[in-house]
C-alpha cells in the first residue's frame, strides 16, 4: 500500500509539473501523507527530476 502511494505522488508530480506553484502545492501536500522513508525516496526522486526542471527546484524547500 505505501509504495502505491509513493508511486501515486510521483505521477501527480510529473503531471503537474508544468506549473510551479502547483507542483509545491502538491509535494506541500504529499509531504504530509507520506511515510518518512518514503520522503527519502521522494527527495532523492526529485534532485534527479529537477536536474531537467530548474524552475522547480525552489519547491525543494517543502521537503527539506
Amino acid at each position: 500500500m505505501a509504495t502505491k502511494m509513493f508511486n501515486y505522488t510521483k505521477s501527480i508530480l510529473e503531471r503537474v509539473s508544468f506549473d510551479s506553484k502547483l507542483f509545491c502545492k502538491e509535494l506541500e501536500k504529499a509531504v504530509k501523507v507520506l511515510l518518512p522513508y518514503e520522503i527519502e525516496q521522494l527527495r532523492d526522486w526529485l534532485f534527479q527530476y529537477t536536474k531537467e526542471k530548474p524552475e522547480l527546484r525552489h519547491c525543494l524547500a517543502f521537503i527539506n
